[in-house]
């Protein structure tokens, strides 16, 4: 076999982009064929703006922000603009009934008026490839050998490249599945202060029922603040504190858009396994994704029939509705989309030639084979697996029990137990504050029967579905169950205060086994542990192996064909370049590439739960008061616009820019059609979804009145 000696680096310099805009690229390695590309489609910048660690370039105005969304730096005094759905947490938590700016929005008029937050955001220092030093370790090594020791060689890495007295972390990204590893350093500021954000009505206009959906007329923005402490270094909250003097800060376009504008995209897109295979595919499509939505589903219908009864429960379940709600939809789409486009064939037609490729090759040829298997064996416990992640522990309250499993091993294992109370009370308390009992008691009533339905007999924990029938009555009836939740949630001692404080002052192993809800969460936890766990820990083992050395067979195979790669998401920092451009979706339907304010008047509907306006709002629009916002082209506000930048999860709140590098939007979700993205990008149909810069100043401008926030920004006309 012929020895391939390119490294990595230098293979992403080698290839060639074969579709424009698919790729999430490393500024690091965008190379010069790619830099290229993206300066005959606009880009105005050289390759040091964009990405320099010596001196001030783009990449110092991209930040983590919070644990998983990204933000952009838009003044000189550390302004933050992110989506709506990014903030939504820090916007609830500062809310009360009195001061609801979750409903009602907020904008501080002044720095005084600034809301402290528990947020905190993360500037990219640099990336340095470690590669040879991981990969020198490895040697020889495979399955759980090679996954301690790089586990190992990561830690002492992030150890050795950090530095807490500057609050320096770094974190190794393995890429193309373990074959090169890349070392990103950040520096991690926590006084983070909630600036402005609308009211849920336009941050969420359109709710579940336009998630996901292209037109869009949704305003999902959010405004923030850095804070620092001296010498501009990071600081924990302090009222002296002074905003953050950027390296590098955002200027925001007020410029109309055009078919086919070259729009680029940073951020930190979450995970996409583009090199799947076929495999993963039909375990995807055949049980994880269809298990997942059903199990959502009933979480989320019993959330929301308590969610519409009381403005309080809204509140109180917001946040956790919208995050599962989110991925409900997209996993739905995901299996329908990649039923749609033969997915499956596509991936089995390339592993066909892969194969042929492989033979005679020891390292390749009996890859597929053995692959297969490992996935025969796995197959038959991953509808348990969801059902535990997504069902069992769906429920609050479960989930929470489980929790105190380390109550009971320091109780009965002689470790240290006054430790172990105290972070259960802490988690008490945050648990009961987001908890409604009426939802979840129905969402473990409908699980524990699913489960005991959808789930081979065989795997159930062991007289745990015996007892349930002796006391409660037949496993068929939904009543069974029904009468089961009420036992669980009337006699738990978990929402007696006086019972859980009288078990935290005399703890007995006892008293908490023979709780209810303790014991259920125990059921399934043991049941699933000490068995399915470990056939778990064997095919992710495997599966990460044969996926580490498929991708290095392509890479081998395809640099013969000079063909394009590009490492899956792993929330690092990447940036994707496209087109603001339209598409048609299917036959005789037309999606223009923005959506005005004549869409938000007739998508409004008084009173509605999801498309719901300001009075202000409506009167502004029916007015044509826009302002300087107004796009001279359409005559109208510009609300939302697409382009056909490659991005997912994590790109939430990613700026938007022209060939400048000038603000022009914020990336917020992706379209229906193309929700396969995540394990196949579509080059028709691809779009991500962006709310109009021009949007969120008139939002914050017209119907904030938040001028002050206006001033501070850098615009160009």
């Amino acid at each position: 076999m012929r020895k391939i000696t390119l490294t990595f680096a230098f293979f992403l310099l080698l290839v060639v982009r074969s579709f424009a805009d698919e790729g999430m690229w490393l500024p690091l390695l965008l190379g010069q064929q790619v830099y290229n590309d993206m300066a005959r489609k606009g880009l105005k910048l050289t390759k040091d703006q964009l990405y320099n660690i010596n001196k001030a370039s783009l990449k110092d105005a991209i930040i983590i922000f919070g644990g998983g969304c990204t933000g952009e730096i838009v003044s000189s005094e550390g302004l933050v603009f992110t989506n709506h759905h990014c903030g939504y947490d820090a916007i609830a938590n500062a809310s009360t009934m009195d001061h609801n700016y979750l409903k009602d929005g907020f904008y501080a008029k002044n720095k005084g008026e600034e809301i402290p937050t528990t947020l905190s955001v993360q500037f990219l220092l640099r990336i340095d490839d470690v590669t040879a030093e991981v990969m020198d370790s490895l040697k020889g090594l495979s399955g759980a050998e090679r996954v301690q020791r790089q586990t190992s060689v990561l830690a002492s890495i992030n150890k050795r490249m950090s530095d807490a007295s500057q609050n320096i972390e770094t974190r190794v990204s393995p890429l193309f599945k373990g074959n090169q590893f890349m070392a990103f350093v950040y520096q991690r500021y926590t006084d983070v202060r909630l600036v402005g954000a609308p009211p849920e009505s336009v941050g969420k206009f359109g709710g579940d029922t336009d998630n996901w959906e292209w037109p869009r007329h949704t305003g999902d923005f959010s405004v923030f603040r850095v804070y620092a402490g001296k010498n501009n270094q990071p600081a924990k909250y302090a009222a002296d504190n002074q905003p953050l003097k950027p390296k590098w800060f955002l200027p925001v376009s007020l410029k109309p858009l055009k078919d086919g504008d070259f729009a680029m995209i940073w951020g930190y897109p979450g995970s996409t396994n583009r090199y799947e295979s076929s495999y993963g595919i039909a375990l995807s499509i055949d049980i994880n994704n269809p298990t997942l939505v059903k199990l959502r589903d009933v979480r989320l219908k019993y959330m929301f029939e308590e969610m519409k009864k009381d403005p309080a429960i809204k509140l109180q379940l917001a946040s956790s509705y919208a995050s599962i709600a989110n991925y409900w939809k997209f996993y739905d789409g995901e299996t329908k989309q990649l039923i749609k486009y033969d997915i499956l064939g596509q991936k089995k037609k390339a592993e066909a030639a892969f194969a042929a490729w492989a033979k005679g090759k020891p390292e390749y040829q009996d890859l597929l084979t053995d692959w297969g298997k490992a996935y025969e064996a796995w197959r038959p416990y991953a509808e348990h697996r969801q059902y535990i992640n997504e069902g069992i522990f769906g429920s609050p309250l479960i989930a929470f029990a489980a929790t105190l499993t380390s109550v009971e091993a320091a109780l009965v294992r002689s470790g240290n137990v006054s430790q172990a109370l105290a972070a259960a009370n802490e988690a008490r308390a945050a648990f009961l504050k987001g908890e409604n009992k009426i939802s979840d008691q129905r969402i473990v009533a409908a699980v524990t029967k699913m489960f005991y339905d959808d789930i081979p007999k065989d795997q159930h924990p062991i007289g745990f579905y015996g007892a349930i029938k002796n006391s409660y009555g037949a496993l068929d009836d939904e009543n069974t169950y029904k009468k089961l939740a009420a036992d669980i949630f009337s006699k738990t001692i978990i929402f007696d205060d006086a019972r859980w404080k009288a078990f935290v002052a005399r703890p007995d192993a006892n008293v908490l086994q023979d709780d209810p809800a303790f014991a259920y969460a125990s059921a399934f936890l043991s049941n699933y542990t000490s068995k399915y766990a470990s056939y778990y820990q064997q095919f992710f083992t495997k599966n990460a192996d044969y996926g580490r050395i498929y991708l290095k067979g392509i890479m081998e195979m395809d640099t013969v064909k000079a063909k394009k790669m590009y490492p899956d998401a792993t929330f690092t920092m990447r940036v994707s370049y496209g087109a603001v451009k339209p598409y048609r979706p299917k036959d005789a339907v037309f999606y223009d590439y923005v959506t005005t304010s004549k869409g938000i008047l007739e998508k409004y509907i008084p009173g509605d739960y999801e498309f719901d306006l300001p009075a202000r709002q409506i009167e502004l629009l029916k007015n044509k008061d826009f302002g300087q916002y107004a796009d001279p082209i359409r005559k109208d506000l510009v609300a939302c616009f697409i382009t056909t930048n490659d991005i997912t999860g994590g790109n939430s709140g990613s700026p938007v820019l022209n060939g400048n590098g000038e603000l022009i939007g914020l990336a917020f979700d992706g379209n229906y059609e193309a929700l396969s993205h995540k394990l196949a990008f579509d080059k028709d149909l691809n779009r991500t979804i962006n709310v109009d810069i021009r949007y969120v100043l008139w939002c914050i401008d017209k119907l904030g009145g938040a001028t002050n926030i206006i001033k501070e920004l850098k615009l160009v006309k």
